[in-house]
């Protein structure tokens, strides 16, 4: 039994053995077939022998008359200007260009058609850039071969080697025509272990040479920030962007590549030429304004990825993700993609790399002036619906890094001069109102005067727009000012990448004079709009920020509101303005008693100027006399109006109408407390309330009703006695001030 047991089992393996064996040899058999049968259609497909024809060719062949060449040529040029060129394409292709075998108007031809589908081998580049040192290419070829480096430099599978030649790129600088190209592609290029002090000299020397060139200036910024003792040159804090979009002659057959290829290639490529079909008229349409998608500078499967630890920034799903691989993260080759995601925007803002900065800065200035300066403004709906998304985006990422960029604040300037005041409104105030500090001794050029014209022209609802975008600047400022003052006392950095220390004073001016700006604007706008209560409960917040600059924020400055702002207010119809106006008054006393006893006790505090306190004594005086000694109109007041003329008005005792009974605010209050103290009564007498049993009680109604305000006014600004009256002869007065 055991023996038939053991022969059955060995019966069953060796079938089993048999059979895998059999299935093993048909695999392979299967697999050698199919092997066969892909090189037998390699061989016989017309491509791979057009590549097999530009690797093999030798050099010296006459292009002239040669019709093999051409009809290679139009062969690999109809594939790449249709569906791009594989890696192994390019590679061939580029070094058959630039080794010249067959004359320079071939690799002219070629590299206008060199259209990659996937990405660029950086060893064929390398290749190409070696060529350079030949000296047998035209000058017009390698800028030619430069600026096609340039547009296809994010689909470059890896930069490694090509920094590892950065000296020998580095010493074409000195050509003046491939001076713009080198800089450019070295700002690229170019890390921390790159600035050498010769390198600087050199570009310090063509400066001189050359001129203030942008390329050059922008240069030796980036090798600034990473070696300022080296870069002693004093270089502007805001310059135009110094290189320029150089795809144009690619521009179209990209296109039509990312198109076929369903946006699988990803590049800032795909920023200038947008792949999204339109059906609008204009000429220039929203295409910078699209997202790259997040990917690393080098690729997972290359060389140097494999001999490093390097976690790119598209693998990132959580936040202790993030924290777990901080130290080995590598930047996507757009930054512009750092936009779309919050966990990248962490890294960013962790690490604080002055060179991410500035290319996600070019990137930001490239895109928004493209689309909002350089075109046309008839745009369609789509056009705007993708710009509302894109600025949308752009606002959230600043309220995330809780500052602007250098980029859009240069945007901002140029584009409020042309901005009609409805485009994209609550986007564009809304970026305005993030800008650092301006000097002030520019504010008025870049910002006043472009607002001034929309200001004034404008609806109603712009005009609390801006007021309201002008007060979360002032705010920002101030809380910036509270922050770094702290930190690097009297000299203050507001804006960590786009450098500008300001001292205290030029701080100072640059809120003086922002809030002079908003006094004017409130003023005129008060009187355009008839004291409109929606205008002036903007205007009050601003005030509200303003009166506690010194308390909150630790602004050693006090500004009146101007007359324009203030009396408006005062006699405003409706009782919430004259509340407010009430609490700003309280502030701005809290604000200047603390600040003269500060005066007093150190010797470091400010000095209040003599001005700011009659202006403020002057105000205090007049509400005080209006709502609670009813001296309105009287001699000596700030409003003086001739007796006559009041008689004609024929008004009963004109000096009370402003009192808190009359108040055009508080008469209604003063009509609901009058049927509550005296329900049976017909007639209204509101002098009964003036008793001191019934004032005391309509103070209490009155606060009861939710004027804050106004009851902290009136404890810390009016001293009322056991018997408080508002008459003439028991009226009280203002204390001491």
């Amino acid at each position: 039994m055991a023996k038939a047991s053991n022969l059955t089992r060995t019966d069953v393996d060796s079938s089993f053995e048999s059979q895998l064996s059999v299935s093993s040899r048909t695999s392979n058999r299967s697999l050698r077939v199919a092997e066969k049968e892909r090189r037998k259609n390699q061989i016989g497909d017309p491509f791979v022998l057009a590549l097999k024809y530009f690797s093999e060719v030798e050099a010296g062949t006459p292009c002239l008359g040669n019709d093999v060449l051409e009809r290679n040529l139009v062969l690999v040029e109809r594939v790449g200007l249709s569906r791009g060129l594989p890696p192994e394409a390019v590679s061939v292709m580029l070094d058959y260009a630039m080794s010249l075998r067959m004359g320079g108007a071939t690799c002219v031809r070629v590299l206008k058609f060199l259209i990659p589908a996937t990405v660029v081998p950086q060893e064929a580049v390398v290749r190409a850039v070696s060529w350079l040192c030949v000296g047998k290419i035209a000058i017009s070829t390698q800028v030619l071969f430069l600026r096609w480096v340039l547009t296809v430099f994010d689909m470059i599978d890896s930069k490694d080697h090509l920094r590892a030649i950065y000296g020998f790129i580095f010493s074409f600088v000195t050509e003046e025509n491939l001076s713009p190209y080198i800089c450019h592609m070295l700002y690229l290029l170019t890390r921390r272990e790159s600035v050498r002090p010769f390198r600087v000299r050199k570009l310090l020397d063509l400066q001189t040479k050359m001129g203030r060139q942008p390329f050059l200036l922008h240069l030796l910024s980036l090798y600034k920030v990473f070696s300022p003792e080296l870069v002693t040159l004093a270089l502007p804090s805001r310059m135009r962007s110094g290189f320029k979009n150089h795809n144009s002659t690619w521009k179209v057959a990209l296109s039509a590549v990312q198109k076929r290829n369903n946006g699988q290639v990803s590049s800032d490529i795909s920023l200038t030429l947008g792949l999204k079909d339109k059906t609008n008229s204009r000429k220039r349409k929203f295409h910078h304004l699209e997202l790259p998608s997040l990917s690393s500078s080098i690729q997972s499967n290359s060389s140097s990825s494999r001999s490093r630890k390097v976690f790119s920034l598209e693998q990132l799903r959580s936040f202790p993700q993030l924290l777990d691989n901080l130290h080995c993260i590598e930047l996507p080759s757009q930054m512009g993609s750092l936009l779309g995601s919050s966990l990248a925007l962490c890294y960013l803002d962790y690490v604080q790399d002055d060179s991410a900065f500035l290319r996600l800065n070019f990137w930001l200035g490239h895109a928004l002036h493209e689309e909002f300066l350089f075109c046309s403004g008839d745009g369609g709906s789509g056009s705007s619906s993708e710009a509302l998304h894109f600025l949308n985006r752009l606002l959230s990422t600043q309220h995330f890094l809780q500052e602007g960029f250098s980029s859009t604040e240069g945007f901002l300037y140029k584009f409020l001069n042309v901005w009609d005041g409805s485009l994209l409104r609550p986007q564009i105030l809304g970026l305005l109102s993030d800008i650092p500090v301006v000097p002030s001794s520019c504010i008025s050029q870049l910002l006043f005067e472009p607002l001034m014209q929309l200001f004034f022209t404008s609806t109603l609802f712009f005009k609390c727009s801006v007021i309201d975008c002008l007060n979360n600047m002032l705010l920002k400022w101030l809380t910036w000012h509270s922050v770094y003052s702290l930190e690097d006392g009297l000299d203050i950095s507001l804006n960590s990448h786009t450098p500008m220390n300001m001292t205290l004073s030029g701080f100072m001016d640059s809120v003086m004079e922002l809030v002079r700006f908003v006094g004017r604007l409130a003023t005129v706008g008060l009187q355009l709009e008839g004291c409109h209560s929606l205008l002036l409960s903007f205007i009050l917040d601003f005030y509200e920020t303003v009166c506690d600059m010194f308390l909150k924020y630790g602004l050693p400055l006090v500004v009146m509101p101007p007359a324009g702002v203030f009396y408006p207010a005062l006699f405003a119809t409706d009782p919430v303005s004259v509340d407010r106006l009430s609490y700003i008054m309280y502030r701005y006393k809290k604000n200047l008693t603390s600040a003269k006893c500060q005066q007093q006790e150190t010797k470091q505090a400010f000095h209040i100027s003599r001005q700011t306190c009659q202006e403020f004594n002057h105000y205090l005086l007049f509400m005080v006399s209006c709502l609670w000694n009813s001296k309105m109109f009287l001699p000596g007041m700030a409003i003086e109006v001739d007796q006559e003329l009041l008689a004609l008005s024929k008004v009963p005792a004109p000096w009370t109408r402003f009192d808190l009974i009359h108040h055009p605010a508080f008469l209604g209050c003063a009509l609901d407390f009058h049927h509550k103290c005296w329900p049976e009564r017909k007639d209204i007498d509101f002098n009964s309330i003036k008793a001191a049993k019934q004032w005391n009680w309509y103070m209490e109604f009155l606060f009861s009703q939710g004027f804050q305000g106004l009851q902290q006014f009136v404890q810390s600004s009016i001293n009322r006695s056991s018997a408080a009256g508002i008459s003439g002869q028991r009226g009280s007065q203002p204390t001491s001030r």
